[in-house]
């Protein structure tokens, strides 16, 4: 069963102190918030899914009926998910935020992620949706070496082709894929994929480090759950292409080395890392996982998703999705060449 639709709401965001106002998670605009993990610390987030983002993380507050609007195809899903923001460092030492590419098929989008929900292949192994409330976080922000979790992986294109790009591109086999930020020049953009943990404790919906009331299955695998944490929760990945190639050559480091850096001062993207609050309405994960359903179902083309293959959902218009937005809380252009990362976020490698 694999559910694939994107979530186009780059909202950008910039830690500040706890207390600060929940904002909406939909717009193609930079902004400050608190963040889960980093609550003392500035940085700037891309939010997509639903505009009623919560940035206390507040188990209380249900943001599947505090949302008016979402930016997911799926149109019951007000879920919130984020990540650290690309930025582009050149040998002048300035910075610039690096844009976003459209994902195969998916070209009426305004960039943003693509969002997947995955069950076993099997109908017999139940799978138990998220409940209301329920955060968690994939990676560490600080990493800064490699460790034994897969949880990023990263794939440089060297020209950006939809159908080329997808054929045929098993994760993790390809000579193009690291699991750290390609050291060399990609025209093509770069493809991000970070995957949550798919085994839950069956008790908490959130836990102190947003990680601990959840684990990822042994042996890589989606079923094999350990027996602190037995129930089997939906496979989520979540895909950005940053469209790097549009930085010449010409701008890199003298010395070659790759200019990328994540907001949170990451050069090395170890520290690549996902957030996700849960906002599906009512039980409409739950019947999605029951069914098993699958985008690919009712498309001859393997390279075509619609969202047909998954009649137990609400589906909207991606029009209608690109029209969810909230005005830029703090005013500032992000957009443009910075003497350093937002926030002063230091670049740190170790």
């Amino acid at each position: 069963m694999q559910l694939q639709y994107t979530a186009i709401l780059p909202i950008f965001a910039k830690f500040g102190q706890p207390g600060s106002e929940p904002i909406p998670s939909y717009a193609s605009g930079s902004y400050r918030l608190d963040h889960a993990q980093y609550e003392y610390i500035l940085n700037i987030l891309q939010v997509v899914g639903g505009d009623a983002f919560n940035v206390s993380m507040d188990a209380s507050y249900d943001i599947a009926y505090k949302a008016s609007c979402t930016t997911c195809t799926f149109s019951e899903d007000f879920s919130n998910y984020w990540t650290a923001v690309l930025y582009f460092r050149a040998r002048n030492g300035t910075f610039k935020r690096v844009p976003q590419l459209s994902n195969q098929n998916l070209d009426t989008a305004d960039g943003g992620m693509t969002v997947y929900y995955i069950s076993p292949d099997n109908k017999t192994t139940p799978v138990t949706a998220f409940r209301p409330g329920f955060r968690m976080l994939a990676g560490t922000a600080e990493q800064r070496t490699k460790d034994s979790q897969f949880v990023n992986l990263f794939r440089c294109y060297d020209g950006y082709d939809a159908k080329k790009n997808y054929r045929p591109n098993p994760m993790g086999v390809a000579a193009n894929d690291t699991t750290d930020l390609p050291n060399r020049y990609c025209a093509g953009g770069i493809r991000v994929n970070t995957f949550f943990p798919t085994c839950w404790d069956g008790k908490n919906i959130d836990s102190p480090d947003h990680k601990s009331h959840v684990a990822y299955a042994l042996n890589r695998t989606i079923t094999e759950c350990p027996s602190t944490h037995p129930v089997v929760i939906p496979q989520i990945f979540i895909e950005t292409i940053w469209n790097t190639g549009i930085f010449d050559k010409s701008l890199w480091p003298t010395d070659g080395s790759q200019p990328f850096v994540f907001s949170q001062g990451d050069p090395t993207g170890f520290g690549h890392h996902a957030d996700y609050v849960f906002g599906w309405k009512g039980d409409a994960l739950q019947k999605a996982m029951d069914a098993r359903c699958d985008v690919y179902d009712a498309s001859p083309d393997p390279l075509v998703f619609p969202a047909s293959g998954c009649p137990q959902l609400k589906t909207q218009d991606q029009a209608v999705a690109n029209k969810c937005s909230q005005k830029q809380i703090v005013q500032e252009d992000l957009d443009a060449w910075l003497p350093a990362l937002p926030g002063g976020m230091p670049i740190t490698y170790a």
